[in-house]
């Protein structure tokens, strides 16, 4: 089905997301001019076949014996639209004209209230499933909306206000608080928050000053601010997200092509059980029954409707899903494989406690470290620095500083030594470490502190695990998805991780190369891999997994090399993509099964003589329009934020009127 007739007066341009500027398409209020003359036509067109049938019904003007004038012409003028559609079908060999052919027999038979009832029952579908899929039209418009159409741009000494599609790299933009940022690039002057949970998933403002980088498609808050621009239109992060779903929203998953092919055989079947029907029954009232009762629209039209609710769902959760095959495969994963640092942790070494030893104050210990490691380039020591500035500490400069590749620090402090690093660093300068204060947190990194000769004891260092791991790992295993741990962390490590969030199978010490050889062996013995991952060591494991995940804060190689990837470094986006995946899966199965149970039941009743033809168009469109509505469950409610969701053209059987925007 479809929402208007695709007469050449009436089709749709092809609608695309409206970026920043740059690339022109059509506006909003194009689309609500247009529709609203589409509707009048709509509801004209109804109105001349419900008219045409009600003087029919009541034989109103019928001078001739056979032919009803008045029924002819609301079946040439409410009809011609669907007509239309089965000669450019017939013309491409496509045998999917079923209810045409049923129309054009009844009036042949003299049969005119029927044709123009299942005129009339067709045309009001139509409105009926415009209606169902107007939230995908709806959310392009507020994402068309959401940008400013003209800025203000810094030019030749003073202000100007232009459109968006003049602004060049180099100009300096100027955004006003409350106001929406059209580009990519850097803060040359002033001071803001800005919302950009739509580009990178950030639940709260992050502050903006000069010198910091802003995106497209953000909202800037508080304070005015100046920006140089670097990136425009489908350059922007903002269109490079657009553009991704557009192309996800286009592409063609396996089962849809699966559906195209088992619709054409619903056709031919209903076609071939007509033919019997007549051979057996001589009952032409019958033989049309069957050809009426018949259809696949459920299937045709449903399973791309499906498809598209899913893959903007998931985009609206903050998932990008990059095609339709990735949304298939993504409902059949079985196996889930993560990396350690930067998915499931913040990928940042943290303080996580102090251990004072022979009498030492915790102070004290973390001061001589902070002040020791005041120089320091190494990670850990920038870590130590940075917990005792937040906590109010002062670190002094030392007296002398030293390094030890693979040992630590050796500084000098009021005149004494400090040592600052691991065990074989103090076993050097002959001071032992108790075995107790060593493996007292294996997860973690120990950095020994002493001075004077003297063990003031050790700071221990880790990871942190994101606060939401734990549920996004739960949320996967209620699914019945395995969770297996990949690293190149140490052993001791990763087995603590594991143990934390109960993931099931655990692999440390891997290179790049072993975390690939590791997925193709899990592909190899039947499993259904997504990895999930976010730096240039896991693009190899990306790529060998049926289902790469990459996460939004990760390297560009590896969003590059990843079939979905999540807004920001909420792994919960990744377990909510699943269960939209599983859902969408779960309903074109419904779909299939309901379409073919419907025209089974329906053929054999209708060839039986038990269904009339107005009760075959009944059956007929309210079960299609069942489904489709069964396919619409997957779109987000009107009320919900929709981030990114493109209109693609709305999906429709191959017999009804059908929309041409999806024909880019």
């Amino acid at each position: 089905m479809s929402t208007q007739p695709h007469s050449a007066e009436q089709a749709p341009q092809p609608t695309a997301v409206r970026p920043p500027h740059g690339d022109s398409v059509r506006k909003p209020d194009d689309d609500q001019v247009h529709d609203h003359a589409l509707k009048w036509r709509e509801m004209l067109r109804i109105a001349l076949v419900a008219t045409a049938a009600a003087c029919v019904w009541w034989h109103l003007w019928e001078p001739y014996l056979r032919i009803s004038p008045i029924g002819l012409l609301g079946l040439i003028g409410g009809g011609w639209p669907i007509f239309k559609e089965a000669v450019e079908n017939l013309l491409a060999k496509r045998m999917t004209m079923e209810l045409s052919m049923a129309i054009i027999a009844a009036a042949a038979i003299s049969e005119f209230f029927t044709a123009l009832v299942i005129t009339l029952f067709v045309l009001i579908a139509e409105v009926l499933e415009g209606m169902t899929v107007s939230r995908g039209r709806r959310a392009i418009r507020d994402l068309l909306d959401f940008l400013p159409r003209a800025v203000s741009v810094r030019r030749g000494g003073g202000v100007a206000e232009v459109d968006t599609e003049a602004l060049a790299v180099g100009d300096a933009v100027l955004v006003t608080p409350g106001g929406r940022i059209p580009v990519d690039g850097t803060v040359i002057a002033g001071h803001s928050f800005v919302d950009q949970a739509r580009i990178t998933g950030e639940s709260m403002p992050l502050g903006k000053t000069a010198g910091a980088p802003v995106f497209a498609g953000s909202i800037n808050q508080s304070g005015a601010l100046e920006i140089r621009t670097e990136r425009i239109g489908r350059d922007t992060s903002y269109g490079k997200i657009i553009e991704a779903v557009e192309q996800a929203e286009r592409s063609r998953a396996p089962v849809q092509r699966l559906a195209d092919r088992m619709a054409g055989y619903l056709v031919y079947f209903a076609l071939g059980a007509a033919a019997l029907t007549y051979l057996l029954t001589r009952d032409i009232r019958s033989t049309i029954s069957v050809v009426i009762v018949a259809g696949a629209c459920g299937i045709a039209a449903g399973t791309p409707l499906a498809i598209l609710g899913a893959i903007g769902g998931a985009a609206r959760d903050g998932a990008i899903i990059k095609g339709g095959l990735f949304l298939e495969q993504l409902s059949q994963v079985n196996t889930v494989a993560l990396d350690k640092t930067g998915t499931l942790t913040y990928g940042q070494p943290q303080v996580r406690g102090i251990i004072p030893v022979g009498g030492a104050e915790a102070a004290r210990l973390l001061d001589t470290a902070a002040s020791a490691e005041l120089r320091s380039e190494h990670p850990l020591g920038k870590t130590i620095v940075a917990h005792a500035r937040a906590l109010g500490r002062t670190p002094t400069e030392p007296e002398r500083f030293g390094y030890t590749p693979g040992r630590g620090i050796n500084a000098v402090l009021s005149g004494e030594l400090v040592l600052v690093g691991n065990q074989a660093l103090l076993r050097d300068y002959g001071i032992s470490v108790p075995d107790d204060l060593r493996g007292r947190q294996p997860e973690a990194s120990a950095v020994f502190v002493a001075r004077g000769g003297q063990l003031l004891g050790a700071i221990v260092i880790a990871d942190t695990l994101r606060p939401e791991t734990a549920s996004a790992i739960e949320a996967i295993r209620s699914l019945g998805i395995e969770t297996v741990l990949l690293t190149g962390d140490a052993q001791a490590v990763a087995e603590v991780i594991a143990r934390d969030l109960a993931i099931s199978e655990v692999a440390a010490d891997l290179l790049p190369e072993d975390k690939r050889r590791r997925i193709k062996n899990l592909v190899a013995h039947g499993r259904i891999v997504a990895m999930v991952g976010d730096g240039i060591n896991d693009a190899p494991a990306l790529i060998e997994a049926q289902v790469g995940v990459a996460m939004g804060s990760g390297t560009d190689v590896a969003r590059e090399s990843a079939d979905v990837v999540l807004l920001g470094n909420d792994l919960l986006k990744f377990a909510n993509a699943l269960g939209i995946a599983r859902r969408a899966r779960g309903i074109i199965r419904a779909n299939f099964v309901g379409t073919i149970a419907v025209d089974a039941v329906g053929i054999g009743l209708a060839a039986f003589g038990l269904l009339n033809p107005l009760l075959a168009a009944f059956i007929h469109v309210a079960s299609e329009l069942a489904f489709i509505l069964n396919s619409a469950r997957l779109f987000p409610p009107r009320s919900a934020h929709v981030r990114w969701r493109p209109e693609q053209g709305q999906p429709g059987c191959r017999d009804y009127p059908r929309h041409r925007a999806h024909s880019r």
